[in-house]
């Protein structure tokens, strides 16, 4: 073999593997992380830790019920699929302003233009829904597992 070729084959074998690597990076997807956002410039609640294994594992939620389309649809999706971060729709950081009396408060996709609210919404909803079966499920206890308060999700609640 000569030396062109065989440096052209090392140099296809260094394209290649940083490809691969550059596709890995860009789809993996941590288990568990705070649900910080860069696009903040401030927070109200230290930000909630989320885990993909225990929603998918032990409750069985599937990505689809967190992450959707445009029209609220559920994407499917496996995990180490590549997807947008919430707030590259839900574009405003925050929650939506408060109305001042008189005027109509902000409602559906209006409303969840403002990312926190998005996230509550999806969150604090799904949260609900499990309780609620759960309950019915184990009439003894008076509590489901899944939080729905702000001290429960945000670990250390309000920053002073």
């Amino acid at each position: 073999m000569n030396k062109t070729r065989i440096t052209t084959l090392l140099a296809a074998l260094v394209v290649s593997l940083a490809a691969v690597s550059l596709l890995w990076a860009g789809t993996t997807v941590e288990d568990t992380f705070d649900m910080k956002t860069k696009e903040y410039t401030k927070h109200t609640y230290n930000p909630a830790p989320f885990t993909h294994k225990k929603h998918a594992e032990d409750y069985n939620i599937s990505c689809g019920e967190c992450h959707h389309d445009a029209d609220g649809k559920a994407l499917e999706l496996t995990m180490g699929d590549n997807v947008q971060r919430c707030i590259e729709c839900h574009k405003i950081p925050g929650k939506a302003p408060k109305v001042k009396k008189g005027e109509k408060k902000l409602k559906g996709a209006e409303k969840r233009q403002y990312h926190a609210e998005a996230l509550h919404d999806n969150c604090i909803s799904c949260h609900k829904d499990f309780n609620k079966d759960f309950k019915k499920k184990n009439p003894g206890k008076k509590k489901g597992p899944a939080p729905t308060s702000c001290k429960k999700c945000h670990p250390g609640g309000k920053i002073k």
